[in-house]
C-alpha cells in the first residue's frame, strides 16, 4: 500500500490553516512505525517541495535500533525540520532507566552536531516503556542543548503533574486531550494531538487558555472504545467525504462500515448537533 503523498500534503495544509503551528509526520496517528526509511525521505521532501516550511514540520522517530533512530533524526534535522518526536525502543520490555539513558544518549551522539530540538515521546500504552520523570531529568541535564521537551501521552494524570512540576523549563506537550486544559494551566506549552486532525479549532482555547472542553473529553473517551488510529482516520474520511482516508497499513485494519457510522454519529452529536 503506497502513501498518498498529495493527500497528506493537502491535509497538512488544512491543519495549519485551522490553527496548528506545526504538523507531525510519522507520529502514532500517522502510522509512523509502519513507514520505511525510503518513504520517509519521499514524504519529507514532498512537504518541503509543496512549500510547507521546515519549521512547521516535526518528525516522529520510532525505532528499536539507536542507529536507525539517529539516521532518521539526522535526516529530519538536516532538512531543517522543527524538531524530532523520539519514542523509546519498544521491542524489549521491563528495561531500566539506565538502559534507556544509554539508548537515548547513543541516539543523540550518533545524530552528531545536528542534534537539537528532541521531544521525548512518552506513550507507554503503545511502547510498554515509560519514560520516567527521573530519566527526563537525567537526559536534560546531560544534553541541555538537545532535549527540548516531552510529549506526554501517558494518560496518567499524577505522572503528568509530576512532570510539569519538575520540568517547567522544558516544553511539555500533552498528548491526551482529556488532560490538555489542566496541563496548560500548570505550565504545559501545548499539544501534539491526534484530535487536531479533526478539530484543531476546538483545541485552540484548551491550548492557549487552558479552557476545559467537556465535549472534547467525551469525544476522546468514545474514540478510545475503537482502535485509535483507524478511528481517527475514519473520522477524517467522514469529514472530508473521502473514503480513501480509511485505509490503514498492516497490521492495522480499517474500521468496519458499521463502526464508521457509529463513530460518525457520536461525533455529530457532540460537535455538530451541539453547535446547531
Amino acid at each position: 500500500m503506497r502513501i498518498d503523498v498529495p493527500k497528506a500534503v493537502e491535509h497538512a495544509r488544512h491543519c495549519l490553516d485551522s490553527g496548528c503551528n506545526s504538523v507531525t509526520l510519522f507520529g502514532t496517528t500517522g502510522e509512523g512505525s509502519s513507514i520505511g526509511d525510503e518513504e520517509r525521505g519521499i514524504v519529507i521532501q514532498a512537504f518541503l517541495d509543496a512549500g510547507i516550511e521546515p519549521k512547521q514540520i516535526v518528525v516522529g522517530v520510532m525505532a528499536n535500533s539507536y542507529i536507525d533512530a539517529a539516521v532518521q533524526s539526522r535526516h529530519a534535522l538536516e532538512a531543517g525540520c522543527r524538531g524530532v518526536l523520539l519514542a523509546p525502543p519498544s521491542y524489549f520490555k521491563n528495561v531500566s532507566d539506565d538502559g534507556l539513558f544509554v539508548w537515548f544518549s547513543s541516539v543523540f551522539e550518533q545524530t552528531g552536531p545536528q542534534a537539537r530540538d528532541i521531544f521525548l515521546y512518552n506513550i507507554p500504552s503503545v511502547t510498554a516503556v515509560e519514560i520516567s520523570v527521573d530519566l527526563v531529568t537525567r537526559l536534560r541535564e546531560t544534553f541541555p542543548h538537545v532535549v527540548a521537551g516531552v510529549k506526554d501521552s501517558s494518560g496518567n494524570w499524577p505522572f503528568t503533574e509530576k512532570l510539569l512540576e519538575r520540568h517547567k523549563d522544558l516544553a511539555i506537550l500533552i498528548g491526551d486531550e482529556r488532560s490538555l486544559a489542566a496541563g496548560v494551566r500548570l505550565g504545559g506549552q501545548g499539544a501534539i494531538s491526534g484530535m487536531a486532525n479533526l478539530y484543531a479549532d476546538r483545541l485552540l482555547p484548551m491550548v492557549n487558555e487552558g479552557r476545559d472542553d467537556p465535549a472534547m473529553i467525551e469525544a476522546v473517551n468514545e474514540l478510545l472504545k475503537f482502535p485509535v488510529t483507524p478511528a481517527v482516520k475514519a473520522l477524517v474520511a467522514y469529514q472530508a467525504g473521502d473514503d480513501g482516508w480509511r485505509r490503514a497499513r498492516a497490521p492495522l485494519q480499517a474500521l468496519s462500515d458499521a463502526d464508521c457510522r457509529r463513530l460518525a454519529g457520536i461525533f455529530d452529536r457532540l460537535f455538530v448537533a451541539a453547535a446547531a
